[in-house]
């Protein structure tokens, strides 16, 4: 049981870090505000939650889960306000392609 939960977690690890992998090129090629907001947020909180995932089928210490868990609350709590306010931030400011929004909900603001 030991070494399959070794082969997951180092499954999860892998898979984890290709994610974070995939969200920092993302930041780097998408040409707008949005898009590189989506490419940070997205798949970066997922690698995240996939790597502590694999950490955890390592480690399997009660203090090394309670880290673990978390670490991935604040991860979940963190990330979206932060999109939430760059979003935000880009819209005012303007760096945003408003003919690529489908509902603009802060038009009459």
């Amino acid at each position: 049981m030991s070494l399959l939960a070794d082969w997951l977690g180092a499954a999860c690890l892998l898979a984890g870090a290709l994610l974070a992998l995939a969200a920092g090129i993302g930041v780097l090629r998408f040409p707008d505000a949005l898009g590189r907001m989506h490419a940070a947020t997205k798949p970066q909180v997922l690698g995240v939650l996939v790597l502590l995932v694999g950490l955890a089928l390592r480690l399997r210490t009660p203090a090394d889960l309670g880290m673990i868990a978390l670490v991935a609350i604040f991860q979940l709590a963190t990330a979206p306000v932060a999109a939430q306010m760059i979003g935000r931030a880009a819209y005012r400011s303007g760096r945003i392609d408003r003919d690529l929004l489908e509902v603009d909900e802060l038009a009459g603001r």
